[in-house]
């Protein structure tokens, strides 16, 4: 081939670009959302695929459980919500602790996290990635935390899904298995912190109870040797019940006499006996009433009056007690009760190769939006340019 068919042909070819570089920056001026679009989806592809740092998860599945110390009850309310309702309530409680300040803090303190996600654990993040700088302000490195860790409630299951991301495997398993470890006290230290509280004043309310009813017993003992009767009111019953016997006696001694009369005179010996009798039992009849109520005041009726005002005292004091030390038993059951136990369906997981970020989905998923947005921006354009004309 000749020299001079060779610099014909340069001389086409720089033609030909020469026409084709207006034509593109035509394209781009006319259509400048499709060039956006398509310069950021590759500008995001490429950091997505090249410069994102691998980000590893550990994950575990908890359910909260407490101990049934008794066979739980059947209510309209528990049929209406499954029974689930406490439970459910303790979950949302251990998650929203799980998200906390107060966490933050623990993980800090035990695992130096402001190091790690700032990059300062030894670690090369990107700058998209990692945290600004180590000594972020408290709201800000909170906002950062949560996008790291994750607690999710099943409601279906009623389990907790625990996923927590970091820059290596072993510290996203160190900050999981820390989460559940402070949940669990938390949760136990919450449940028990008001039962402790009703249990030492049901103590000190049980002392002074005791203290009352072994005072209320020591008068009514007292009273009872004062007297001399064990059960005043078991005496009067009795001499109730003697009286009504000699009334009973006289009663017949009384309906002898009426008969004997019918065919006797009053001065005859039977009848004599028989009023002698009657007298007798009239005599008896009145000292055994005299007994119970008589005018001094070691009446049986005084005595027995008062022994039923301690007596009442006294049981009132041990019914006192009694109750207190049954509210007492049940209170430290409830309490015991109240401990909470997280029960691992799945151990914190150690990863062996980073899941995070989905570099492909993200990079398409990028991509498609763009895209959409794009044609939107040209439907816009469109119908702009028909109204114009």
């Amino acid at each position: 081939m000749s020299d001079s068919s060779v610099y014909k042909g340069v001389r086409l070819a720089r033609h030909q670009q020469g026409k084709l570089n207006p034509v593109s920056l035509q394209a781009i001026k006319r259509y400048p959302h499709w060039f956006l679009a398509i310069v950021l989806s590759i500008i995001v592809g490429l950091y997505w695929n090249l410069v994102a740092t691998h980000r590893y998860v550990s994950e575990a599945n908890v359910v909260l459980e407490s101990p049934q110390l008794a066979a739980p009850t059947l209510t309209f309310q528990s049929l209406i919500g499954g029974g689930g309702a406490q439970g459910r309530g303790d979950m949302l409680l251990l998650r929203d602790h799980l998200l906390s300040v107060d966490m933050l803090n623990k993980l800090q303190a035990q695992l130096d996290v402001r190091a790690h996600y700032s990059g300062q654990g030894g670690h090369s993040i990107d700058w998209l990635s990692r945290m600004r700088r180590a000594d972020l302000p408290m709201e800000d490195f909170h906002k950062y935390f949560k996008k790291r860790v994750s607690v999710e409630l099943d409601d279906y299951a009623q389990v907790l899904r625990v996923r927590v991301e970091a820059f290596d495997a072993e510290t996203a398993q160190s900050i999981a298995q820390l989460l559940l470890a402070e949940g669990e006290q938390h949760m136990n230290n919450m449940g028990q912190r008001l039962a402790q509280e009703q249990i030492r004043f049901l103590e000190v309310q049980v002392n002074e109870l005791s203290e009352r009813f072994d005072e209320a017993l020591g008068v009514l003992i007292d009273y009872q040797n004062q007297s001399g009767l064990v059960s005043p009111q078991g005496t009067v019953e009795s001499i109730n019940a003697v009286v009504a016997g000699l009334e009973s006696q006289l009663a017949n001694l009384q309906a002898r006499r009426n008969a004997l009369l019918s065919f006797q005179s009053a001065r005859s010996p039977e009848v004599v006996r028989v009023d002698s009798e009657i007298q007798a039992l009239n005599q008896q009849i009145n000292q055994e009433r005299a007994r119970m109520a008589q005018a001094s005041g070691g009446a049986l009726n005084t005595i027995s009056s008062e022994y039923q005002l301690l007596e009442m005292k006294t049981q009132f004091a041990k019914e006192s007690y009694a109750g207190a030390l049954a509210a007492l038993e049940n209170t430290r059951i409830d309490a015991a009760r109240k401990l909470k136990q997280i029960s691992v369906l799945q151990s914190p997981s150690l990863a062996e190769y980073a899941i995070e970020p989905r570099r492909v989905y993200n990079t398409a998923v990028f991509a498609i939006i763009a895209l959409f947005l794009a044609i939107i921006t040209q439907m816009l354009v469109l119908i702009i340019k028909d109204h114009l004309d």
